[in-house]
């Protein structure tokens, strides 16, 4: 408890600065260097897939064993080297204070009326076109950005960490790097990310579903709408492409009032996704604000009840 709580105060007040390596990058490199000799589009599909196994294996394998044996070894060192070790490794695992500076940078510049830097600064964030985007458009990805990775960034390595520490932590941040670098359904990454995607849905099942209950609960301590929130989340919490995006999303478009998901352009064709919640009122950008407020909220929510439950006072 004492390592995972420094680990979770670091993260809220340092976030992730520029100047650090930041292990992440390891991983991408480890997944584009396992690439090279793996990935052949020429392959057949079965082919292409289960080299995908092994990639999947080899790097949530490498994922959780490296933090893993450094930590053993700090240990027998000395006790406190494995205790000031793995609240480092904590700490780079969350991302709350990063998800809220980098949609920062896009509400500063959308309060400044600088629209070519809020598409810049977005562009960052999501995979649309840009150039394209109204600043309802911006706002919009940016509130799905924060409450998508409120469940995959935040609370789903939280709950991982609660249950086996920095290396289980790692684990799942190795598999959700692999699911944002080949999950796609493309031509290049369709058979080859596909159980890396797989296994990131798996991993994020309950994550997702409690992000949602944390969501809902924040809105409470924020004096959003709960109840509009819960009617919402229940309606619209499989309006997605993802079994597990829509949770944290429909309970945050819920309690605030707005809708989210529908159009949007990717690579010069537009695309209609699903709704989740209503446009009780036009997206602006005190939105945005409340999103980063319940960005903050909920994690504390999450933090509190895992708390709570590794303590065994609930």
């Amino acid at each position: 408890m004492i390592q995972i709580t420094v680990g979770y105060v670091m993260d809220l007040i340092l976030g992730d600065p520029y100047f650090l390596y930041h292990p992440v990058r390891i991983i991408g490199h480890l997944v584009r260097f396992l690439e090279k000799g793996l990935l052949n589009l020429n392959d057949k599909p079965n082919v292409q897939k289960f080299k995908g196994l092994i990639l999947l294996i080899t790097v949530s394998g490498l994922s959780f064993l490296v933090p893993f044996v450094i930590l053993l070894a700090l240990h027998k060192i000395h006790p406190l080297l494995n205790h000031v070790m793995e609240s480092i490794m904590i700490y780079q695992i969350f991302a709350t204070r990063c998800l809220d500076v980098e949609t920062k940078k896009v509400y500063r510049a959308l309060k400044e009326g600088d629209m070519e830097t809020a598409r810049k600064m977005i562009g960052y964030l999501v995979s649309r076109d840009t150039d394209v985007m109204t600043e309802e458009d911006i706002i919009k990805a940016a509130i799905e950005t924060i409450a998508e990775n409120l469940g995959d960034g935040v609370i789903a390595p939280m709950f991982f960490i609660f249950i086996g520490g920095a290396p289980l932590g790692w684990y799942y941040k190795g598999v959700n790097t692999l699911d944002s670098m080949v999950g796609y359904k493309n031509d290049k990454y369709n058979h080859y990310g596909y159980f890396s995607a797989k296994w990131d849905d798996v991993l994020n099942y309950i994550p997702a579903r409690l992000t949602a209950l944390f969501i809902i609960i924040a809105g409470f301590f924020l004096r959003l709408d709960v109840k509009r929130g819960m009617r919402i989340l229940a309606r619209d919490k499989r309006n997605h492409s993802s079994p597990n995006s829509a949770y944290p999303e429909s309970a945050a478009a819920g309690l605030l009032g707005i809708q989210l998901g529908g159009k949007a352009s990717y690579f010069g064709k537009v695309s209609m996704k699903k709704t989740m919640g209503d446009p009780f009122k036009p997206i602006d950008l005190l939105d945005l604000l409340r999103t980063r407020k319940l960005l903050y909220m909920t994690s504390i929510v999450g933090f509190v009840v895992f708390s709570l439950i590794r303590l065994g006072l609930v």
